[in-house]
């Protein structure tokens, strides 16, 4: 039953990016998400699939695992700055307490993964695995601890979405490093 379930979810993610004129990326990308998602406690297929599907890159036919690592590695780039310019336009706004502590926390953590991001970029393309998979489980864990911030000072987060987000395609990238070892 389940597996059923798993795979009409599948399905409708598929046309879903279908629907949103990402057609040709579909056949490409979906292989690769179940291989990555389909087990993994950290993200799922559909994420995976709309994460990657949103970057035209994964298009052509001829990705491999660590182009895909690439791509995934750049969407928590972009992630990351969107994030922490939001977290700098909500402090801006004002308001003080354990809401505002939480966000100059997050602001720092953060502040680290769009610093670390570069290098992680580089690692990646130069086959420098192990130290990419240490800076993307930093930033996977920078994103746990922010949202954590949050619920220790029982405040709602502005930033739970963006959180989740940083988290999963952080375990992207590192899966698909791994799976770039068999390819």
């Amino acid at each position: 039953m389940s597996s059923s379930r798993f795979y009409l979810s599948s399905m409708m993610g598929v046309l879903l990016l279908a629907a949103a004129g990402q057609v040709s990326a579909v056949p490409y990308i979906l292989p690769v998400c179940k291989s990555i998602g389909g087990g993994s406690s950290f993200f799922d297929v559909q994420f995976c699939l709309e994460a990657l599907g949103s970057d035209q890159r994964t298009f052509d036919a001829d990705m491999t695992y660590r182009n895909f690592s690439v791509v995934a590695a750049d969407l928590l780039t972009a992630n990351a700055t969107s994030t922490a310019a939001k977290i700098d336009a909500l402090l801006r706004e004002g308001g003080g307490g354990a809401t505002a502590r939480c966000l100059r926390s997050c602001q720092a953590l953060y502040g680290g993964i769009v610093q670390r991001q570069p290098g992680c970029a580089a690692a990646i393309k130069e086959l420098r695995d192990e130290e990419a998979i240490s800076s993307l489980e930093k930033s996977a864990s920078a994103a746990k601890e922010c949202e954590a911030g949050f619920r220790r000072s029982s405040v709602a987060s502005p930033v739970a979405a963006e959180n989740g987000n940083a988290f999963k395609l952080a375990k992207i990238a590192v899966a698909l490093i791994k799976g770039a070892d068999g390819q």
